[in-house]
């Protein structure tokens, strides 16, 4: 199976691109400068996927809002 390409864009890209940077700090013989580099990289992408899963998470709420008014019977206008 072949691997699906990622926008450079997406959730997944950064997570990947986390990942990756992860891993090099991880192993260590990163030149100092180097690590500090991919360090603010990896701030930068994980405030990124923050924004992007909050948005995310505004629009579930809202389309969820959206079809449970949909689907709430209108109480009868008592007299």
């Amino acid at each position: 199976m072949t691997a699906k390409k990622l926008d450079k864009n997406s959730l997944e890209h950064s997570l990947q691109r986390l990942q990756e940077i992860a891993e090099s700090l991880e192993q260590g013989g990163v030149p100092l400068d180097d690590a500090v580099n991919l360090y603010e990289e990896g701030i930068r992408l994980s405030k990124e996927c923050a924004e992007k899963l909050k948005t995310a998470e505004l629009k579930i709420k809202k389309l969820s809002k959206g079809i449970e008014e949909q689907l709430t019977p209108d109480k009868p206008d008592e007299e």
